[in-house]
């Protein structure tokens, strides 16, 4: 997010009253009213607050009073942020800005929106028996950031669910088809955030979208329900992925806070949903938003906000971003946050294209009409479009006198994959063939199109339109096989998933860990049908979607497992535990794959690998954290004191005499990058320091590995030994990288192992 570095120079302050308020205004005359308001988030250093202000509220609106009569206070914060949001114009903005109590101001960004087989797979059916008290999870609130909630989901039944939470701070807010009677025991608090929005895109229209907590989206109940939904038996999509649906937690409570509408969901919202998350007292955040890559944390709401909740023991799970394969493609990289990716599942949904030749193609589909399997005429859309995007299959391209009663190939890329069957089928046709571009290679999306229709691989495309290009009369037919499980190699880092290295600090890598979110079913609307699109009437309970939107609250889930599980672990030895129990290796010895490329997949792909919730209920040790740690981590990032104060809400200054290293923050992982010109050996020192949360006493030993002959890893000591629980002992990783060069990667663990756990670090090295 950009900030507002201005010269302060410029204003001449005049106090008035003895309060520190400058008499200067702009007041609208001359160019004001004439100049174009957007919404900036304005931070503030509250200490400086004057005396003769009773309440911070009051002295934020004397503060954007002192520099206009006309500017529009939005939001005012005090938990998340210290500070408000304003309509502002750029002049107000540089104002502001000058002052000497203001810290930062920030333009406002756009964010944008990043199960029966998942529980099974995560073998989430054996973790009851583990948790200490089968109550405890009750106790657990799992707050959702997302486009709110539909509260008659069969996902947030509160059958068997006792009292709501003591502590509970949280309200059910009314609106546009919704009440406070919408919520119950399972789904405890609702509220949502639309002045940012409507800020900058107007009234939102209550005939076409509800302004409440209702999810007219589905995206909102599909990542609620994912994360902590209620035990749903005959779920499926149109008979797509059978069974019982569950959320990772089925006993925790859920909170909705609705920032997403129909435009975008925007930063001022996003903090303020944030803030009052923290104050209503949820345990865990599952955020499934992602916006602009920034450049630093303190330029970044939702990196705000989450470090506030950190700051009160809330575990801040985050979706890594949908831009991979592409390196430095990740979204929401601050080391307080758990930045998720997403893998696959052992289930696919077959459907096969057959040709007149009698060549059978593999495809995926959730197409739930009938499909009689009679070969009918094939045309190629490039061939029946009088435009030169034809291909495309997009609005108004298609010649229906040359579709009518025919299946068309289209190729993917542009516009929705469900949107290029509609236009299909409102051209007349018959079914439809999606084939992926390089762009896209063999990753395959199924989707519960609105006519017969199936998706292939590049390969098969190829080979499909060598066949329509050649043949006099090409025919095919889509025969489709519903449900199939147990599909290797599994899982398999989906290629849509963002990827390392992190692009604002590359000494902490990134993502964090990955989880299922490829084909997940789960909770949708009543709102809209499985495709999203105006023309699809159809109405599901259930739909299944991919994106690391769906791998975030799987991992949010888990989380409020642990939570119950060990109340006392901070939100840091909860990511440590589902890190370093992660596996990276298939059961046959392989490693994990990358869909993307066909190949192992790396730590910059999947970071410390695969969430394993069983294993990281008893991870043995963990890699702990604290907020002075992360202070300490933003003077090594060579932070001013504003910028600490934009993040932290405090006055915090860097001990001068102190040596702050990026490395020595605790982190579970290890990363770094090298100068590839400097045509010598480079080496690096971490400190590290691990906690025992498992038997009382223990010995481990430590055994560095790399997959290159440019690393050299040295441990010391190489052995840590605990006679207690909570005790913590501490060591130090020498890495020394060769001289490579530009865009080299190299990697390794690091594992430490009494015999029965084992305690494992990916490591990710880089030459720039």
């Amino acid at each position: 997010m950009e900030i507002l570095h201005l010269h302060r120079l410029f204003l001449v302050l005049v106090f008035v009253l003895g309060l520190g308020l400058p008499c200067f205004r702009v007041n609208g005359n001359g160019n004001g009213p004439q100049q174009q308001r957007r919404t900036y988030i304005v931070h503030v250093a509250k200490s400086q607050m004057p005396a003769a202000f009773q309440h911070h509220a009051h002295w934020y609106d004397s503060i954007l009073k002192s520099v206009s009569g006309l500017a529009h206070m939005v939001y005012s914060y005090d938990t998340a942020a210290h500070g408000f949001a304003a309509r502002l114009t750029a002049e107000e903005a540089i104002l502001l800005d000058a002052l000497p109590w203001v810290v930062a101001v920030l333009k406002e960004l756009r964010y944008k929106l990043s199960t029966t087989r998942t529980p099974e797979f995560l073998g989430l059916d054996k973790i009851s028996a583990l948790l200490p008290e089968s109550d405890s999870v009750n106790e657990v609130v799992v707050g959702v950031l997302d486009t709110g909630v539909w509260p008659e989901s069969k996902s947030f039944d509160d059958t068997g669910l006792g009292p709501v939470p003591s502590g509970w701070r949280g309200a059910c807010e009314s609106g546009t088809n919704f009440t406070a009677a919408n919520c119950n025991r399972k789904l405890i608090g609702a509220r949502f955030f639309s002045k940012g929005y409507e800020a900058t895109m107007g009234p939102i229209d209550v005939s076409k979208e509800s302004k409440s907590p209702r999810d007219d989206d589905g995206h909102g109940t599909h990542t609620a329900s994912t994360a902590a939904g209620s035990a749903v038996e005959g779920a499926s999509l149109f008979g797509y992925a059978p069974g019982t649906a569950r959320g990772m937690a089925t006993r925790a409570r859920v909170a909705a806070y609705k920032v997403c509408w129909s435009g975008g969901c925007f930063s001022s919202d996003i903090l303020a949903a944030m803030e009052k998350a923290v104050d209503d007292g949820v345990n865990v955040l599952s955020v499934s938003l992602d916006g602009e890559m920034e450049t630093h944390f303190y330029g970044d709401s939702v990196a705000i906000g989450a470090f506030a909740a950190a700051e009160k023991g809330i575990f801040v799970s985050c979706s890594a971003g949908n831009d991979g394969p592409s390196s430095y493609s990740l979204s929401n990289v601050a080391p307080w946050i758990a930045t998720v990716g997403a893998g696959t599942l052992d289930r696919d949904f077959p459907a096969y294209v057959t040709l007149g030749n009698g060549k059978n193609f593999p495809g995926v589909s959730l197409y739930g009409g009938n499909s009689k399997g009679t070969l009918l005429p094939f045309v190629y859309a490039g061939n029946v479009s009088n435009t030169t995007n034809g291909n495309l299959c997009r609005k108004g391209t298609l010649d229906p006198a040359k579709v009518k009663g025919k299946i068309v190939l289209c190729d993917r890329g542009k516009n929705a994959r469900v949107q290029k069957g509609s236009v299909v089928k409102l051209a007349g046709g018959a079914g439809m063939v999606l084939a992926n571009t390089a762009a896209d290679g063999e990753e395959l999306v199924p989707e519960a199109h609105l006519l017969p229709a199936t998706a292939v691989g590049k390969k098969s495309g190829d080979a499909i339109k060598s066949y329509l290009f050649s043949d006099p009369n090409p025919t095919a037919t889509i025969l489709f096989e519903g449900t199939k499980v147990g599909i290797q190699p599994s899982p398999v880092v989906a290629a849509f998933s963002s990827r390392g290295p992190n692009s604002i600090t590359p000494e902490i890598l990134k993502p964090d860990i990955i989880a299922p979110g490829v084909n997940i079913l789960a909770g949708w609307t009543g709102a809209v049908g499985p495709t999203g699109l105006p023309v699809d009437d159809r109405r599901v309970a259930f739909n299944i979607i991919s994106g690391t939107s769906m791998s975030c609250p799987h991992v949010s889930g888990l989380a409020a497992l642990l939570k119950a599980a060990h109340p006392d672990w901070s939100p840091a030895a909860i990511r440590s535990a589902l890190m370093t129990t992660a596996y990276v290796a298939y059961k046959n010895g392989g490693k994990l794959q990358d869909v993307a490329t066909g190949k192992d997949s790396t730590p910059f792909d999947r970071g410390a690998g695969h969430v394993d919730p069983v294993s990281a209920l008893n991870p043995g040790l963990v890699y702990d954290l604290t907020v002075e740690d992360y202070l300490g981590f933003l003077c090594g990032l060579n932070y001013t004191s504003s910028q600490i104060n934009t993040l932290a809400r405090r006055n915090y200054t860097c001990d001068p005499s102190k040596s702050y290293s990026l490395y020595d923050l605790n982190y579970p992982s290890f990363a770094a990058s090298f100068d590839s010109t400097s045509g010598r050996p480079t080496t690096i020192k971490y400190t590290r320091t691990l906690t025992n949360v498992g038997a009382a006493t223990g010995t481990y030993k430590a055994s560095a590995s790399s997959d290159s002959a440019a690393l050299k890893i040295a441990v010391v000591p190489d052995t840590l030994s605990f006679s207690k629980a909570g005790e913590k002992k501490s060591f130090t990783v020498t890495v020394t990288g060769s001289a490579m060069p530009a865009s080299t990667n190299a990697f390794g663990q690091l594992e430490w192992s009494d015999g029965k756990q084992t305690v494992r670090s990916p490591m990710a090295f880089s030459w720039f």
